[in-house]
């Protein structure tokens, strides 16, 4: 099982407990993620560090002085 942090723009668009797709797309050399229906984006991510999970579990909204973060639990298969 692993954790993995989303920058969201706004809130409102999902809550604590919500279970959402999570969708890969490619970069030449790395790797992101999106939260459902664009509710939030991950930052990039090596080779090394890609996930195989479609899906996951949001487990904390928070608010920083940088934005909204949404903290999602997925097992990794």
């Amino acid at each position: 099982m692993g954790i993995m942090e989303f920058k969201m723009e706004r809130t409102g668009l999902l809550e604590v407990g919500d279970v959402l797709p999570i969708t890969e797309y490619a970069l030449s050399n790395s790797y992101y993620y999106v939260l459902g229906r664009s509710y939030a984006m991950s930052g990039n991510y090596t080779t090394l560090q890609r996930i195989k999970a479609k899906e996951g579990k949001v487990v904390d909204v928070k608010e920083t002085p940088k934005g909204f973060y949404v903290s999602v639990e997925y097992q990794d298969s």
